[in-house]
């Protein structure tokens, strides 16, 4: 019997012009094609689409037009491959596309791959366009892990596709529907790569009209996409942070145009900026100089187009969606919680350790006196997105203390990501005291200051019980860990991991900054009573 491990999944519009030339490159994969099925979804087209398909032998799935995001949806559902791949009716894979693209996919860790174009269009718009990729794929090359991904070569694990929901079909168009997908599961700690030398051939834009349309509309749903997601707006592993300050001065461009006709001072402003405007595209101007010099030139013109495309597309998304809401989706946290939160962990933490480094002096001696080691305790953890971190806390136990872990649990028995020692045989004797009285943490501070953990929020764990969360339990790495939180109150060590999880939780959906602030005031008390303190 044929057994299949993966399954490459083509939304399809109107494509018959384009669709066969994907469907053969398919079938001249390095992996063999006994491996793999070809799923194309005709959505809705008023073409032959579907008997182009049909005439290649792949499977074909009829629905209503409902867009690319609905489409590779049902290609999923139907899917029997364990490694679901996407490109589009108008891509052409490389031969060896297929097998790069599942070659991460042996590190059970990865639940994503993003591969990247080619083109061999000639026209300026066209290869600009690809230079533009070309931009971005340098940034990605930077990031072990990244959190964007395009469907025109990506591949997902199927259960773990399915188990977050998919792609959100309130994209009618192909937009931005594939990065709010790789953001959701990159908010939950998934690990996606970057492979680039998985390429699929494409044909770009190549009119400056059908270039600024594009750009518009993606600037449109980016709107609704922030709303969601605002933290999204400041940095991700894809966009380049100098785009955002080219939208930024070109608004102040079209400010200062009118007023340059009449007013001599705002022409001053207007020339600076300009300046500012292709200072900020030095760096892309100089990579075209290096890779095609043949569209330098016109590259000085595309750049405002596409700044003025984005930006009043979003301004148009703005509008639009403040009027609609946020079609019943909120971010965690808004850029304004973000801030004042952000606010109160550096003020807050700069305090701490004013106050309390005498104290911590005292402790580093003690815990040298008392048995030998290190003073301070140093471990990986797992923050905010899924994101490493080192941890930094008083060492309470002894030196070799994460040795003689498997002696004491069974790892690969727990019924749930967590374990509970009461009377942990590792502990020293100041180590318990500082244990008791919760100063084996203050270092953590630290850890607040740099940025990695919170004042308030969840308790960091440990990468190999993260590994073990469903889906929903990883709902808790969407904010930054916390020095205390809504368990550290309300029982701590003696809470069930359900417990847990489920106050946790109820601080992510119901954040607000007076709830911080009520828990670090309750903080003091529940450490003196010392309920859960193991």
């Amino acid at each position: 019997m044929r057994t299949v491990r993966y399954s490459v999944v083509i939304p399809a519009y109107n494509a018959e012009r384009t669709l066969p030339h994907a469907l053969k490159a398919l079938q001249q994969q390095t992996v063999p094609t006994t491996l793999f099925e070809v799923i194309v979804v005709d959505d809705g087209s008023n073409d032959h689409t579907a008997a182009v398909a049909e005439r290649f032998g792949v499977r074909v799935i009829r629905q209503a037009n409902r867009g690319p995001a609905a489409a590779r949806n049902a290609g999923v559902e139907v899917a029997q491959g364990e490694i679901v791949l996407f490109t589009d009716a108008d891509c052409i894979p490389c031969p060896d596309w297929v097998e790069r693209m599942v070659a991460p996919f042996a590190d059970p860790q990865i639940v994503g791959t993003k591969g990247a174009y080619l083109t061999r269009q000639r026209a300026w718009m066209a290869r600009f366009v690809q230079q533009e990729y070309e931009d971005r794929y340098d940034r990605m090359r930077r990031f072990r892990y990244i959190d964007f991904v395009d469907t025109y070569s990506a591949a997902y694990r199927r259960d773990v596709f399915l188990a977050n929901g998919g792609f959100d079909p309130i994209f009618p168009t192909a937009s931005v529907e594939d990065q709010e997908f790789s953001f959701r599961l990159a908010q939950k700690g998934y690990k996606m790569v970057f492979v680039p030398e998985a390429r699929v051939y494409h044909e770009h834009d190549t009119t400056l009209k059908a270039y600024a349309r594009r750009k518009f509309f993606i600037g449109y749903y980016k709107a609704l996409l922030a709303r969601w997601l605002p933290e999204r707006l400041i940095t991700d592993t894809h966009t380049p942070p100098v785009l955002k300050l080219q939208l930024l001065l070109m608004a102040l461009i079209l400010v200062l145009l009118p007023l340059a006709l009449w007013w001599p001072l705002a022409r001053v402003g207007l020339l600076a900026t300009v300046l500012a405007f292709y200072g900020s595209a030095l760096p892309f101007l100089s990579k075209i100089a290096r890779r095609d010099p043949g569209i330098l030139l016109p590259a000085l013109g595309y750049l405002p187009v596409r700044a003025l495309a984005l930006g009043t597309g979003f301004l148009a998304g703005q509008i639009a969606f403040w009027r609609e809401g946020s079609r019943g989706r909120k971010p965690v946290l808004t850029l304004r919680q973000r801030l004042l939160k952000r606010t109160m962990d550096i003020v807050g933490a700069s305090l701490g350790l004013l106050l309390t480094w005498p104290l911590m002096l005292l402790i580093a001696i003690a815990i040298k006196l008392d048995s030998p080691g290190p003073v301070l305790f140093k471990q990986t953890r797992i923050g905010e997105n899924g994101k490493p971190f080192t941890i930094y806390k008083f060492r309470s136990m002894v030196a070799n203390a994460e040795e003689l872990l498997p002696q004491l649990i069974d790892i690969d028995r727990l019924k749930e990501p967590t374990f509970k020692l009461k009377d942990d045989p590792r502990r020293t004797r100041v180590g318990k005291f500082l244990r008791r009285w919760s100063l084996d943490e203050l270092p953590q501070l630290w850890n607040v200051l740099k940025g990695d953990m919170s004042l308030v929020g969840p308790r960091p764990e440990m990468d190999w019980l993260v590994a073990r969360y469903t889906p929903e339990q990883r709902r808790r790495l969407a904010v930054k860990p916390g020095l205390t939180g809504p368990t550290q109150v309300n029982g701590r060590a003696d809470l069930s991991f359900e417990q847990r999880l489920a106050m946790e939780l109820e601080y992510i959906d119901h954040y607000s900054l007076w709830k911080d602030i009520q828990i670090l005031l309750k903080t003091l008390p529940e450490v003196i009573r010392g309920n859960g303190a193991y």
